[in-house]
């Protein structure tokens, strides 16, 4: 992965939240929302429902394409409109149309960030992520989470087990694109949070985290298992994201820095 801009540079993460920036920030909003309207009323329903019933594989294409033109806005939104410094380093992640991606889960809008990951290795359209079951029951977008196929858990072995499971077969085909995200942490850090996961990480004898919470490995795992044969490369790419202060879409510079994993060994390692 490219590295852009400097790591150390405190010039942009030291611009005041003036009320111009947050005005423009909430245009970026209503303009990114709208869109999102129009896609999931008028475009989506034809490709979900209407292709579907002739073939699940060309449903999905029209679909990836479809999404993938539309989350484009995003980056645009928020680097060029916005003028938010995106900033990428650690281990190059190649041009692969198969990945499992995990990430730290700072903040509730945090997974947007791995949109402009994606949109640079040309996968933009390919993103899904597993998500609280709770996000599908919103109105219009839990609609759209269906179509696209996000995978929804509730945070219960027993119960999600059987939908990784069932979901995840589905994508074990090689030749169809995926790019699969998931947060282990399972919700947004905050600081009570931290708090409750390390008191749980002292009960139960494991290390105490100050930057992320005790991850919830079983998903992960599952996600391994089904998918192994069928991931490009056999990595896992891991993406570390700092986000400097500001208000969710205002934030004057963001850090995504990736490690990559040997399948194998994390296979191993959670077994």
């Amino acid at each position: 992965m490219e590295v852009c801009g400097d790591l150390k540079s405190d010039n942009l993460k030291n611009r005041p939240l003036t009320p111009l920036r947050i005005l423009r920030g909430l245009m970026i909003l209503l303009v990114f929302l709208s869109t999102a309207f129009m896609f999931l009323l008028y475009f989506a329903p034809v490709a979900a429902l209407g292709l579907r019933l002739l073939s699940v594989h060309q449903s999905r294409r029209v679909i990836s394409l479809i999404f993938g033109l539309w989350l484009a806005l995003w980056p645009y939104l928020f680097e060029t409109v916005n003028g938010t410094t995106v900033l990428f380093s650690g281990d190059i992640i190649p041009v692969e149309k198969r990945v499992l991606l995990i990430a730290n889960h700072r903040t509730e809008v945090d997974w947007m960030y791995l949109w402009n990951i994606a949109l640079r290795k040309g996968c933009l359209g390919y993103i899904k992520y597993v998500l609280k079951s709770s996000l599908m029951k919103l109105p219009i977008f839990g609609w759209g989470f269906h179509v696209l196929e996000f995978i929804p858990v509730e945070r219960k072995r027993e119960v999600d087990e059987p939908v990784l499971l069932q979901m995840l077969s589905s994508f074990k085909d090689p030749q169809e694109p995926l790019w699969l995200a998931l947060f282990p942490e399972g919700t947004d850090f905050t600081q009570e949070k931290c708090k409750s996961s390390q008191k749980f990480a002292a009960e139960v004898g494991l290390p105490a985290l100050s930057n992320v919470l005790l991850p919830k490995t079983r998903g992960f795992g599952v996600c391994l298992e089904v998918l192994h044969n069928s991931l490009d490369a056999g990595m896992v790419h891991e993406i570390l994201i700092k986000m400097f202060p500001g208000i969710y879409i205002v934030v004057p510079q963001a850090t995504c820095y990736a490690n990559t994993y040997c399948m194998w060994d994390l296979m191993t390692t959670i077994n």
